[in-house]
């Protein structure tokens, strides 16, 4: 897949799809001294090998250097070395055709363009862009900078990006319908949205526009593959997103119970075309539902302890986000509503653990 004369692929040999994806957590072995003054971290290939090829066995696009993925506590090598990682470990499972997402979050216009190529070159398929809350006092009134940020990450990119919206992570700036509608329809090159705001009045707006049937004759994409995908940023909304033409979505509780999540996607599609599905997929959402508030309360600290129990990896995160305290791991893993997401992962797969 070489760039054609203005940057992009000329094909992507994976499409991108309606479904599930997961924001892949980066995994880091403990710390080790090196002197006295300096202490350095490295990234626990094994553990980020397992567990790409196991979300993405279950049915899970991986997702890179995101939110999850503690984007802002890697180099950019680091980001590389996960890209390449997650490319062989499929490619060696025999899934060569799923898709790579990697995050091209950084503090400035010109630092997202030069991680979008270099997560091209690295094997990545696409990109996922959010805009810096660094300068969020100035940037978050203004819709004529925001946009322009989009309009040129995507122009430059060598691959499609995707646009992320998520106010928690860019100092409160929150991208409206509006703003989101006019890029999708000016910006060939952009590929969806993740919408972590989960605001699914906003998600149906957007959908509105790209599901129409005129959308994709009037404002083909660069790349054929990359359909504009509308995509929540949780789980707790995929059967009403559904009903609004909505994508899926891109979710953090996919690492935790990967099988559940896409059965929940599954219904939810299913129940469109056959109501005698609706009645599972209401049960379904409403596990899935109430598991996603009380998981996302304790963040990537503690996904990662769910992880490390369910599945034997997981460890820290970075400094200077701490651990999950003890006495708070123990309550997140014994609540109601985790213990019943884990039965329902387990009823799906048809693992017990």
């Amino acid at each position: 897949m070489s760039p054609n004369g203005n940057g992009t692929h000329a094909s992507t040999i994976r499409p991108l799809k309606p479904g599930i994806y997961a924001p892949i957590p980066s995994f880091f072995l403990p710390e080790s001294k090196i002197s006295s003054a300096v202490l350095i971290s490295h990234v626990d290939i094994p553990s980020f090998e397992t567990h790409v090829v196991y979300t993405a066995t279950a049915g899970v696009g991986p997702v890179l250097a995101g939110s999850m993925g503690e984007a802002i506590h890697l180099s950019h090598e680091e980001r590389v070395t996960l890209i390449k990682t997650a490319r062989k470990a499929l490619n060696h499972a025999g899934l060569l055709n799923v898709p790579i997402i990697a995050g091209i979050g950084a503090g400035s216009t010109r630092e997202s363009i030069d991680l979008a190529n270099e997560a091209a070159a690295a094997g990545a398929d696409y990109a996922i862009a959010i805009t810096s809350g660094y300068f969020a006092g100035a940037l978050a009134g203004n819709k004529k900078a925001l946009k322009a940020f989009f309009q040129e990450v995507s122009s430059k990119s060598p691959i499609p990006v995707m646009i992320y919206n998520y106010p928690g992570a860019s100092g409160g700036i929150n991208l409206d319908s509006d703003l989101i509608t006019e890029l999708a329809i000016e910006c060939p090159n952009i590929c969806g949205v993740k919408l972590t705001c989960g605001d699914v009045g906003k998600l149906t707006r957007v959908a509105a526009t790209v599901s129409d049937p005129m959308f994709s004759s009037l404002h083909p994409r660069t790349n054929k593959n990359a359909p504009f995908l509308v995509l929540g940023g949780f789980s707790d909304f995929l059967l009403p997103s559904a009903y609004s033409n909505g994508h899926g979505a891109i979710t953090g509780l996919a690492n935790v119970a990967p099988h559940a999540i896409v059965k929940l996607f599954e219904l939810s599609e299913a129940s469109i075309v056959d109501p005698s599905f609706l009645p599972e997929a209401q049960r379904v959402q409403g596990i899935v539902g109430r598991a996603d508030a009380t998981i996302a309360k304790a963040s990537i600290s503690g996904t990662k302890y769910l992880l490390q129990k369910l599945y034997s990896y997981g460890g820290h995160p970075r400094r200077p986000l701490p651990p999950i305290d003890p006495v708070a791991a123990e309550a997140l893993w014994e609540h109601s509503h985790t213990q019943a997401l884990v039965r329902l992962e387990q009823e799906v797969s048809g693992k017990m653990r």
